[in-house]
């Protein structure tokens, strides 16, 4: 999944309406429902303010309101928009007002979804990977060196302890456990240790889609 870069507002305008769409990065309904009240509130005297929003680590919680619009015309296909593109943990609210003509429904769809769509590359996406935690423990002898060989890879270095021998914190894909495990064996001639410790998400650039 991914989330966005950023919150933030941008505006498009289509046949003299005004489509203002706010993203937010959220971490629960609570939050959800809570950004979505604060531009009901300030933008109270707009036609509509139509609404989206995708939870969770998997995007199980998914809500959206077309805020009088006809039925299907504007929450759904902003909800379209954040999952073709593998969003989560954010809501966003569309605010419009209507500059006199008539859209019609199929105008309707693609002026909303294009408002998301448009906001989501101003202000850009960041992938969540699931990665392992590892501990790395080396005598001191050896620890510096390893330190900078492990910082020179792909791998996250996250913390360095000096205890009664250097723990190196790491974190890498579970896929990648195995080649891990034989290069940290070259590093060391074999007199390195480590301990999977548990998970954590990381976001970073995403891959280019196809």
């Amino acid at each position: 999944m991914r989330t966005i870069r950023r919150g933030g507002e941008h505006e498009i305008e289509i046949k003299k309406s005004r489509f203002i769409c706010a993203l937010a990065r959220v971490d629960g309904e609570e939050a959800a429902r809570a950004f979505i009240a604060e531009r009901r509130k300030e933008h109270w005297n707009a036609n509509h303010n139509c609404t989206a929003y995708i939870l969770g680590d998997d995007g199980a919680i998914q809500r959206s309101s077309d805020d009088g619009e006809p039925a299907g015309t504007a929450g759904v296909p902003m909800l379209e928009v954040l999952r073709h593109r593998r969003i989560t943990d954010t809501v966003a609210v569309v605010t419009r007002y209507f500059g006199g003509t008539k859209l019609g429904a199929g105008g309707l769809i693609r002026a909303y979804g294009n408002s998301v769509s448009a906001a989501v590359d101003e202000f850009g996406l960041l992938e969540r990977r699931r990665l392992l935690v590892v501990d790395v423990y080396a005598d001191y002898v050896l620890g510096g060196r390893l330190e900078s060989d492990l910082r020179d890879s792909s791998l996250t270095v996250r913390e360095v302890a000096y205890e009664d021998r250097i723990r190196i914190e790491v974190a890498l894909p579970e896929s990648g456990l195995s080649d891990f495990e034989v290069r940290l064996a070259e590093l060391t001639g074999g007199r390195a240790e480590f301990e999977v410790r548990g998970n954590t998400t990381v976001e970073v650039e995403p891959e280019q889609d196809s």
